[in-house]
């Protein structure tokens, strides 16, 4: 008999619970349900287009400025060994490494060079976080033209990328 009763109870409190529910419901007017997306644009789009390329050579030169600061970006390659089309390798490191040498960094544990936030290869943001989308190499936008954005450029020098297009390579064991 006791497992009856705690079943009419919880019973008794699911039909309250849903009373109450439906009142409170009637109480608030009756509004749309709205989506979760937003809209993306909310201006014309000659308005949008118009600002974004007016701040284009602001956004691109705080990209660079970046780049700059944290890699050289000199074109330092290698004659020696080249991609499997010709093109030279670029060689390394990179990183800018601010007061530190790289044997300094490589005698440092893990968690030391977490903890001072010394890291050299962070990820890298988008150049125009808010705006997004992909930026197309020099190279893609030749082989199709379609991809050429009015706002941004794409921001790595050539002799960083990979050969374009990428090779195909198949085994024929």
């Amino acid at each position: 008999m006791p497992h009856k009763k705690t079943i009419l109870v919880f019973a008794c409190l699911i039909l309250l619970v849903t009373i109450f529910t439906a009142q409170i419901n009637k109480e608030k007017p009756d509004r749309k349900k709205s989506s979760s997306y937003m809209p993306v644009i909310e201006e014309p789009l000659e308005e949008v287009m118009a600002k974004d390329k007016a701040q284009k050579s602001e956004i691109m030169e705080r990209q660079m400025k970046l780049l700059n600061e944290r890699y050289d970006l000199a074109k330092n390659v290698t004659s020696e060994v080249t991609m499997s089309k010709g093109k030279p390798l670029p060689v390394g490191p990179t990183a800018r490494l601010n007061g530190l040498t790289w044997e300094q960094l490589a005698a440092m544990l893990p968690d030391a060079i977490k903890e001072k936030n010394i890291f050299p290869y962070l990820p890298l943001p988008h150049p125009n976080h808010p705006v997004g989308g992909m930026i197309f190499t020099q190279a893609q936008i030749k082989l199709l033209p379609r991809l050429k954005r009015f706002d941004l450029d794409f921001d790595l020098p050539d002799h960083f990328l990979p050969e374009f297009p990428s090779p195909i390579f198949f085994n024929n064991t």
